[in-house]
């Protein structure tokens, strides 16, 4: 079956033109490396800026990326002494595939937490191995994009509305992503926020008359390979995906809230800063956060401006939530996708699955 098409290709060394969106605290080594694997660019979720967290989950990812090229070549890593090692691969053929794997893992950043540290993205810039893209959302980036073209890094810049986009355009972007409002996690406001099914057109449009080698990611409710091929029929390169991937078995979020997302329907989810002012996040403010509506959600969606001056009681009372794995409490960061997510695979399953529909869609298309 042929390839799907996409510019992608020329920029980035990945094979489906899929990438792992950089969840904060969840994109972590091994979902990072895992989509690497499956032929995707692997974003690990650099949010926050944590220095000690991006040097645990950048070795794993390139760790987990060189051991699954062994596998893949018939060789193991951590053989038994009555294992025969012996692979019928050639050491050229797994360095190969380990280069490939490990090619396609890539760093995220919020840019606005940058501007008070910049420590991590300096360290990921300094190590041996260049990550393959480095992502910025919530933002102007241009303050480190000189140092990133001088490593000849990708740069990839989100945007929410298309008046952001020239803004990006200008501090170095090589990739936009339209990220709708469906999106889980950190996005517009409601009273700001696009749709997908109209922002990735509008931008696509934009962008083949003001910079057309630019490229484009759709972000926001593509969860199986329809999305994916509507995404590109209205004009993207490729997508991003967060919620379908944050369901999945190498995801860092415990279980139980995997479990809660499988279960919810889109209608499910709503967005506020409630839990940002739970969590003592000072987003700035045409930002808030997606995700489903619990008991404390509702709670509290009404009243923000009071959660914000009596907050030591109910921050205390989420903080339980958390530590109890109480998601009547705790969130669950999923975006209006939630509806089409029914298990919890291994990631690598997720991004062949949604590859084959969409190339199937495309060629049914075609």
């Amino acid at each position: 079956m042929s390839a799907i098409n996409s510019r992608l290709y020329q920029t980035l060394p990945i094979t489906t033109p899929l990438v792992l969106a950089p969840m904060a605290g969840a994109a972590g080594g091994a979902l990072a490396a895992a989509c690497a694997r499956a032929g995707a660019l692997g974003l690990i979720g650099g949010g926050y800026g944590d220095l000690e967290w991006v040097k645990v989950e950048h070795a794993k990812a390139y760790v987990l990326a060189a051991e699954s090229a062994d596998r893949v070549a018939g060789r193991s890593t951590t053989p038994s002494a009555s294992q025969n090692t012996t692979s019928s691969a050639s050491p050229n053929t797994i360095d190969e595939a380990i280069f490939s794997t490990q090619s396609r893992l890539g760093m995220g950043f919020i840019t606005w937490r940058l501007d008070k540290d910049a420590s991590a993205l300096d360290w990921v810039l300094d190590q041996a191995h260049k990550p393959a893209a480095i992502m910025f959302s919530f933002g102007n980036p241009t303050r480190y994009t000189q140092s990133i073209q001088h490593h000849r890094i990708p740069i990839i810049c989100q945007a929410q509305r298309v008046d952001q986009v020239s803004q990006l355009i200008d501090a170095g972007a090589d990739i936009i992503v339209a990220q709708g409002g469906e999106a889980g996690g950190h996005g517009m406001r409601n009273d700001q926020a696009r749709g997908t099914f109209t922002l990735v057109p509008e931008i696509a449009d934009w962008l083949a008359k003001h910079s057309p080698s630019t490229l484009l990611l759709a972000a926001g409710g593509i969860a199986d390979g329809r999305g994916l091929a509507a995404a590109m029929m209205l004009g993207a390169d490729g997508g991003l995906v967060g919620s379908r991937l944050w369901v999945t078995q190498e995801c860092l979020a415990p279980v139980a809230a995997l479990q809660q997302a499988v279960n919810a329907k889109g209608d499910d989810t709503a967005r506020s800063s409630v839990f940002d002012v739970l969590r003592d996040l000072e987003w700035p403010a045409p930002y808030d956060f997606r995700a489903l509506r619990n008991e404390t959600h509702r709670q509290w969606e009404q009243q923000i401006d009071q959660l914000r001056q009596h907050s030591e009681a109910a921050r205390k009372d989420y903080a339980e939530g958390v530590a109890q794995q109480d998601f009547t409490r705790a969130h669950v960061t999923v975006g209006e996708a939630t509806g089409l997510i029914h298990d919890i695979p291994p990631a690598t399953n997720v991004i062949e699955s949604i590859t084959q529909q969409a190339r199937a869609l495309q060629s049914s298309v075609n």
